[in-house]
C-alpha cells in the first residue's frame, strides 16, 4: 500500500481545519468570481441537513492556492466537506461543546488577519463588499461547525494509543525509496540575560521621546516622520510607526494597550515604559475595541560595561551546567530573561511546532556561534552578545543537545516522528470504521456531476442525483 494510501487520506481530515480559512477568502474571491460570472451556484452535496454548495469548493480551492499549496481536484474536496458535515451532525447528537467565546476570539482572529493583508478595515471592508459586522455574522455557523467537527473526531479517536510493535510494522511496510530524507537537525536551548542600560542611558532615551513629542504637538514635525527616521521597532518603522491593535489581543504588552486606548483620537501618550522599551503612541483612529495608533519605540543602548556584567553571570551558570550542580531546565527558570522560555523549558521551537530546527530556522548571530564553538551533543557555549529579532541585545549561552546528520529515515534516530505517522494512521483507521457504521444512518445526496469520483463511492452511489 503506498504511503498517501496508508494515511487514510489523512489530508482530508487536514484540509478541514482549511474550510475555515477558506470561508474568509469569501470575504475576497466572492466579488471577483461574481464579476468573472465563474459558476452559478447551486447545492452539490448534502448530509442530513447540511448542504455543501459549489462556490465553497471553488473558493476552498482559491484558499489553498492563497497558502501556497497544490490545487485539488473537486473530488477531494467535495469528498473533505462532506466529512466535515457528518461530524457535525453527530457532534450535535452528542451535544460536543462548543461556546461562543471561542468562536468569536476564531472570527476576532481571522478579520484581524485579513486586515493586516489589506491594510485596514477600511479597505477590507471596501474589497470585500461587506461590514466588519456583516463578515462576523457571515461566518459564525462555519467556525462554529469547523470546531464542533474537530471536537467529534476527537472524541472519536480519544484513547487510541501505539505500541512499539505497532510501529515496527508500520515502519517495514513503508518502501525503502518512499522513507524521508533528513536534513540535519538540532535540538537547541538558550538562556538568555538582557542586560539593562544605566540609569542616564534610560533618561535619555525618555529625553529624545519627550522632544518628538513636542515637535509633532506643535506642528514642526509628523509623528510618522520622526518614526521612520528614529524608532527602534523594526516591525512599524518603515509604516510611519503605525500598528493596528485590538483591546482583546494578548499579543500586545498590556502598559503599551492601556496606555493606547486611554488615548483620544490624534492625541500623543506621555513616555511609557514597557518591556521592550520606552515609547510614545499616537492614537490615529479607533472604533471601539480596535485601533490605528502610530508609536515610537526607543530601547537605550546597553553599553560594554553593562555587557560583561552580564558575560561574568552567565559563566558561573555555565560552570555550574558543566559541573551538574544545576539542570539546564532549573537553570532556565531561575535566570533567563527569555519571555518564552516557561513555555519550552528554554528550547527552541521550529516552524513546525518540533523543538527540531535546520540550520535556516536558526538566527544568523546563533549559526556562527555553532560554528565557532564547534558544540558537541550535550555541550555549552561560552556567553556570547548578541542582537535579538526585536533589536534588544543580550547575552546567552547555548545548549546543543542533539544534532542529527543528513540521513534516511530509520527507528533508531526517527523513532517519534514514525510512530506519530502510525499514530495518525490507526487513528484514521479508527475513523473509517467509524464512518463505515455511520454513513448508511445519513440521508446523502451528492450531485450528477460528481458521479465518476471514486473517492465518493463510500458516500452511497445510489444517492448521486441527475445534473441540471
Amino acid at each position: 500500500m503506498a504511503i498517501r494510501e496508508c494515511i487514510f487520506e489523512g489530508f482530508r481530515f487536514e484540509f478541514m481545519k482549511k474550510l475555515i480559512s477558506a470561508a474568509f477568502t469569501l470575504l475576497i474571491a466572492s466579488v471577483s468570481m461574481a464579476q468573472q460570472k465563474v459558476v452559478a451556484d447551486k447545492i452539490v452535496g448534502i448530509v442530513g441537513d447540511k448542504i455543501v454548495l459549489k462556490s465553497e469548493i471553488a473558493i476552498a480551492n482559491e484558499d489553498i492556492k492563497r497558502q501556497g499549496g497544490q490545487e485539488q481536484d473537486e473530488c477531494t474536496i467535495l469528498d473533505g466537506m462532506l466529512v466535515q458535515k457528518a461530524l457535525v451532525l453527530q457532534a450535535e447528537k452528542d451535544s460536543i461543546p462548543v461556546t461562543e467565546e471561542e468562536i468569536d476570539a476564531e472570527i476576532d482572529q481571522k478579520i484581524r488577519y485579513f486586515e493586516q493583508q489589506y491594510g485596514s478595515k477600511e479597505a477590507l471592508e471596501q474589497i470585500a463588499g461587506r461590514t466588519i459586522y456583516q463578515m462576523r455574522e457571515e461566518f459564525r455557523q462555519p467556525i462554529k461547525e469547523q470546531r464542533m467537527a474537530q471536537g467529534m473526531r476527537n472524541k472519536i479517536v480519544d484513547g487510541i494509543k501505539i505500541t512499539p510493535t505497532e510501529v515496527k510494522e508500520y515502519y517495514e511496510k513503508i518502501p525503502k525509496d518512499s522513507l524521508f530524507f533528513y536534513e540535519s537537525e538540532l535540538q537547541i536551548g538558550q538562556i538568555v540575560i538582557y542586560p539593562k542600560a544605566s540609569r542616564d542611558i534610560e533618561l535619555l532615551a525618555i529625553d529624545e521621546l519627550n522632544e518628538y513629542k513636542t515637535q509633532v504637538e506643535s506642528g514642526t514635525k509628523r509623528f510618522e516622520t520622526l518614526a521612520s527616521l528614529y524608532s527602534d521597532d523594526p516591525g512599524s518603522k518603515d509604516k510611519g510607526g503605525m500598528y493596528q491593535i485590538n483591546r482583546m489581543e494578548k499579543q500586545w504588552d498590556p502598559v503599551f494597550l492601556a496606555a493606547a486606548f486611554r488615548l483620544k483620537d490624534g492625541q500623543i501618550s506621555p513616555v511609557i515604559k514597557t518591556k521592550f522599551g520606552y515609547h510614545i503612541i499616537q492614537m490615529v483612529s479607533r472604533n471601539g475595541d480596535d485601533a490605528v495608533i502610530r508609536h515610537i519605540l526607543r530601547i537605550p543602548q546597553i553599553t560594554d560595561t553593562e555587557s560583561k556584567e552580564a558575560i561574568v553571570k552567565l559563566d558561573s551558570i555555565r560552570q555550574q551546567l558543566v559541573s551538574g550542580s544545576i539542570e539546564f531546565g532549573a537553570a532556565v527558570a531561575k535566570y533567563s530573561d527569555d519571555e518564552n522560555a516557561k513555555f519550552t523549558a528554554g528550547m527552541l521551537l521550529a516552524r513546525d511546532g518540533s523543538n527540531y530546527l535546520k540550520i535556516d530556522e536558526l538566527d544568523k548571530d546563533m549559526v556562527l556561534l555553532l560554528k565557532k564553538s564547534n558544540l558537541n551533543a550535550g555541550q555549552y557555549s561560552e556567553p556570547t552578545v548578541f542582537t535579538d529579532e526585536r533589536g534588544k541585545k543580550g547575552v546567552r549561552i547555548i545548549y546543543l543537545l542533539s544534532k542529527s546528520e543528513p540521513h534516511r529515515e530509520n527507528l533508531k534516530d526517527d523513532y517519534n516522528k514514525v510512530a506519530q505517522r502510525a499514530l495518525e494512521q490507526k487513528k484514521n483507521k479508527a475513523l473509517q470504521t467509524w464512518f463505515q457504521t455511520r454513513i448508511s444512518t445519513y440521508y446523502i445526496m451528492i450531485d450528477g456531476d460528481y458521479r465518476n469520483c471514486g473517492n465518493l463511492s463510500k458516500w452511497q452511489t445510489r444517492q448521486f442525483t441527475s445534473s441540471n
